[in-house]
């Protein structure tokens, strides 16, 4: 069973996401902090990270980065979200993927499934 990390820091949308991945059969793990990331990726040994663009009022493009550069994280896939099309950044920073919100389940379920495999 594949484990979906969470990296978003509003409550609703991660209640969703969580209830969402966890039907289709997936494990999930939730980081609100932005600060903890780094730090729950390597206890969790994620399959998948999927992480908002904006957390705490800042881009998560720094973020990304550091994931990308850490031996230890960088072959996790990351696929970044956002309500506006950050995907060129998101690409060039390091992402294996990108949704724009508003997103259908199906539309992300197919990508998850896609990076997965």
């Amino acid at each position: 069973m594949a484990k979906i990390l969470i990296v978003e820091d509003d409550r609703s949308t991660t209640g969703l996401l969580q209830t969402l991945f966890e039907i289709e059969g997936y494990q999930t793990a939730l980081c609100p902090d932005p600060d903890r990331v780094l730090t729950v990726a390597r206890e969790v040994a994620p399959d998948l990270i999927l992480m908002d663009y904006h957390l705490a009022k800042q881009e998560s493009l720094p973020l990304l980065r550091a994931l990308k550069a850490d031996a230890d994280l960088k072959a996790i896939p990351v696929l970044m979200v956002s309500g506006l099309d950050h995907s060129i950044e998101c690409e060039r920073a390091g992402a294996s993927g990108f949704i724009l919100k508003p997103f259908r389940p199906a539309e992300l379920l197919a990508e998850v499934k896609r990076l997965l495999n």
